[in-house]
């Protein structure tokens, strides 16, 4: 017996030996050396910009029948006026109307062309709502140090950061190195397929090869995660797919005195509880992986001795990221139910009930893989699944954080934000970026706006706004990211 627990003892020694050696092995992926920056001097000029772009409303709809063409022909005209110096020395073209495409001819013909993109698109205010903001959605008032309006988070402050930044460089005469491209798409809040879908198309029609790509996606987001105080800037390295199912219940008609043992509504709502109950199994890897690799060295000891030791304490990460709704999306393909239809009459049993879920795609998974998941799942011959196609996208490839892209992204961002921690991670939103897979390897998703966990529900909600300083640091951000690359 004493052999066995000296044998056990052993074992647990030498165990521990190893979680320990691994913990003390992990050491900072925190770009060295780094000078902060200075603060770069902007006329205030660049907050009413931003603030003029908002009261354009260039507002998506899904029904196109309802696009004000106007407001966005207005918007693009505005551009051309606030940017004199761009529109004059970038050679712009306009791709399905309202696409942008600037390309600035950079010194060295060697060094492959970098793009950087946003929308300038936005969602509806919900009907009714109105009266919830603050400032008026699309008054683009200037308050408390705050610009208000939707767009001032999604995502007019790119394209007008990105502009401003440009138009800053060309008045001093500067020229990068490499040739940068400009692309602004017009319907990225339903799909992107009319605006960034036929620039990404355009450029691999010409054989462009891009560097890397830049587009909107992580933040900074100052309120850290668990274990870590400082600011965490999140730098996109994929993004899950997206796709719709419509799962509908057909049962027997009639009247509600005498009702089955189950109506459709009861077989939908019994379909809907399983998937839920049964949730697509949760792994680590790919871009959530790179995440833990980059944080893992800033955790605390704990922490990090589970972070260095993933192959044996998978499960207990995986167990406590699933606690929070923004952890669990990134670990799983998700299961959202969104939109119900059934009944016309409290007393008349419907004869169909129908329900759309829609499913936020892992890395790994499919659109096939989830619409054969569900069926498996629902079990039940009277529920067809059908994918609405619309929108469908697979997720991305994941991009590698050893390139000339994310090294340019890390730098400045360290320049700009010197006490931030940068880290890989997995959008779970769909951005543009997803289109451009064809002609870039080296898609990054981030906007430089330091944004704490009320600040990321007002990008569709309620009181959409950045501060003057935040935009400031915008436009400072684009300005080092050309000059540096």
């Amino acid at each position: 017996m004493k052999k066995i627990f000296l044998s056990l003892a052993v074992l647990l020694l030498a165990l521990i030996s190893v979680l320990v050696f691994n913990t003390f092995r992990l050491s900072s992926k925190q770009m060295q050396g780094v000078a902060p920056l200075p603060a770069l001097t902007l006329n205030d000029s660049v907050v009413s910009h931003l603030s003029e772009a908002i009261q354009f409303r260039t507002v998506s709809y899904e029904d196109l029948s309802l696009m004000d063409s106007t407001q966005f022909e207005k918007f693009v005209g505005y551009l051309a006026k606030t940017y004199p110096l761009v529109h004059s020395r970038l050679k712009l073209e306009r791709v399905n109307s309202y696409g942008l495409l600037y390309e600035w001819k950079g010194k060295s013909t060697s060094l492959k062309p970098a793009l950087l993109m946003g929308h300038y698109d936005v969602v509806p205010v919900v009907q009714g709502t109105e009266k919830m903001w603050k400032h008026q959605p699309f008054a683009g008032d200037i308050a408390e140090g705050f610009v208000y309006g939707r767009g001032t988070l999604d995502d007019k402050v790119t394209v007008m950061g990105v502009l401003e930044a440009v138009e800053h460089l060309l008045k001093s005469n500067f020229t990068p190195e490499r040739s940068f491209y400009l692309a602004f798409g017009h319907d990225e809040e339903i799909s992107g397929r009319n605006g960034a879908q036929q620039i990404a198309a355009l450029l691999e029609s010409r054989k462009v090869e891009l560097e890397y790509v830049v587009d909107e996606g992580g933040v900074i987001k100052i309120d850290g995660v668990s274990g870590i105080n400082q600011p965490i800037a999140l730098i996109g390295v994929a993004e899950k797919g997206y796709t719709t199912l419509q799962l509908s219940a057909t049962g027997d008609g009639g009247h509600s005195s005498m009702p089955p043992v189950q109506t459709s509504i009861g077989m939908l709502a019994e379909a809907i509880d399983k998937l839920q109950k049964h949730p697509f199994p949760a792994r680590l890897g790919g871009a959530a992986g790179y995440m833990q690799d980059y944080l893992a060295p800033e955790m605390p000891f704990s922490t990090k001795l589970a972070m260095a030791n993933r192959w044996l304490l998978n499960s207990v990460i995986i167990g406590i990221l699933e606690k929070t709704n923004a952890g669990n999306a990134m670990v799983r393909t998700s299961i959202a139910p969104t939109v119900i239809h059934a009944g016309v009459k409290d007393n008349v049993l419907p004869v169909e009930a129908i329900a759309k879920i829609n499913f936020r795609i892992l890395p790994g998974d499919s659109v096939k893989t989830v619409i054969d998941y569900v069926k498996k799942v629902v079990g039940n011959e009277r529920i067809t699944v059908e994918s609405l196609k619309q929108f469908d996208s697979e997720p991305s490839p994941v991009s590698d954080t050893a390139t000339v892209g994310f090294r340019a992204l890390h730098r400045t961002i360290k320049a700009c934000f010197p006490t931030s921690i940068v880290a890989p991670y997995l959008v779970v939103g769909a951005t543009d970026a997803r289109y451009y897979k064809n002609v870039s390897k080296n898609l990054y998703r981030f906007m430089p706006v330091r944004m704490n966990d009320e600040d990321l529900k007002r990008p569709h909600g309620t009181n959409e706004r950045i501060s003057i300083e935040d935009f400031k640091n915008v436009v400072r951000f684009y300005v080092e990211l050309v000059k540096g690359s």
